[in-house]
């Protein structure tokens, strides 16, 4: 009898759940599906599945659709339902309001901030431009996009290995 209600559990889960332009895991738990999205973190998963009184441990395509939509809702609300310092967009450069940006949002969001810096050539902008280290971190021995610095011993056991080859072949040739 546990088979069968075990075939009909799967039957009806969903196995991708689709919150604006992002497909999450319907076989994971509701905060982790939650998680996998840009913008959304353990926290503010946690918040929204409470927020929609929906058990943060239940498996996230087995829930109603209504139960989906009202979670879905609060995603797109978020910035509404949290305080403002819980926002992720607090006090836009363009319209001064705070928002909670989510999915592609928040990556064409961030990818217009670095523009915006590097056309005024404020530092950020100037670094972002060059590649190097952003927010203040050490870059003297660390970050280096260049070859290796230190001794490479993969290379020198392959030199080894070449010139003794060279001189088992020497060796042979003379007798």
């Amino acid at each position: 009898m546990s088979e069968t209600q075990d075939t009909e559990d799967e039957d009806d889960i969903r196995y991708f759940v689709r919150i604006g332009q992002t497909d999450l895991d319907g076989t994971k738990s509701v905060e982790r599906s939650l998680s996998e999205m840009n913008g959304v973190g353990r926290r503010t998963a946690r918040i929204i599945a409470d927020e929609a009184n929906i058990d943060r441990t239940a498996t996230f395509g087995a829930l109603e659709d209504d139960e989906i939509e009202s979670i879905v809702e609060l995603v797109e609300n978020y910035a509404t339902e949290v305080p403002e310092w819980l926002a992720n967009r607090r006090h836009d450069f363009f319209s001064g309001e705070t928002s909670h940006e989510v999915g592609n949002d928040l990556q064409l969001a961030r990818q217009h901030d670095i523009n915006r810096m590097q056309m005024i050539d404020s530092y950020k902008g100037i670094r972002h431009q060059r590649g190097q280290k952003v927010r203040g971190q050490r870059t003297k021995s660390t970050g280096r996009t260049e070859g290796t610095i230190g001794v490479n011993v993969e290379e020198i056991r392959e030199e080894q290995a070449e010139e003794a080859a060279e001189e088992e072949d020497d060796e042979g040739g003379e007798l």
